[in-house]
């Protein structure tokens, strides 16, 4: 199960070629239900956006995102590189019920509404109703010709996370885990170490042969 702008197609492609009789199926699910079908046993795990109410989840970051504000492509912020809250203080800015940013206040002006989701407030930015603020996969995910975006500095970044049922972390499960934390097919975790060797027992130096002593040849008299 993954959240949109997730892409797991690589995680997947390496679980088919180390556990090709094992079925990896994606079922993709929005931001806010993902925690809770992951605990009702809708699926064995998600990639999540954090943060979430991990009652009865274990959950690992895997990694954090740039944020970016979606803009039309003449908007006076795509003059910079990169932008801050306080420059978008005198636009509206839309925030969908789906946002899954922790703002603690929210940037620019409150839109009148607030759309139902990420995809029909990018459709609102390109109507020039205001300007979106979201993790930059989504506004990859919902690319336009006429939109762009920057990056907001000063914004709070969205964290991607591995979840799971608590208790329930599996053989299956840590081959998953440790696909996406990119450990190697030989990676020792988890296996169990080897026997130690015993040490060689030295053989013992042959006795060194004594020189037979000479006796000197003792000659007649004449």
């Amino acid at each position: 199960m993954y959240v949109p702008g997730v892409t797991p197609t690589k995680w997947v492609r390496v679980w088919n070629e180390r556990l090709p009789r094992v079925r990896l199926e994606l079922i993709p699910v929005t931001a806010a239900e993902a925690a809770d079908v992951v605990r009702a046993g809708g699926a064995d795990a998600g990639l999540v956006r954090l943060p979430i109410d991990r009652t009865g989840l274990s959950a690992i970051p895997l990694y954090t995102e740039t944020t970016v504000v979606v803009v039309p492509k003449d908007h006076v912020v795509t003059a910079a590189d990169e932008v801050t809250v306080a420059d978008l203080a005198d636009d509206f800015v839309l925030h969908p019920l789906d946002d899954t940013l922790g703002w603690d206040e929210l940037p620019g002006e409150p839109a009148f509404e607030r759309p139902e989701t990420t995809a029909l407030a990018i459709e609102l930015v390109a109507a020039g109703t205001g300007l979106l603020v979201v993790p930059q996969s989504l506004a990859r995910l919902h690319h336009r010709k006429d939109l762009t975006y920057r990056p907001l500095t000063d914004a709070p970044e969205s964290q991607v996370a591995l979840s799971w049922p608590e208790g329930e972390t599996t053989d299956l499960m840590e081959q998953f885990i440790g696909i996406v934390r990119g450990r190697s097919v030989n990676s020792s975790r988890g296996a169990t170490p080897p026997a130690a060797k015993e040490p060689k027992k030295k053989k013992a130096a042959p006795a060194k042969k004594q020189a037979a002593r000479r006796q000197p040849t003792r000659r007649g008299k004449r």
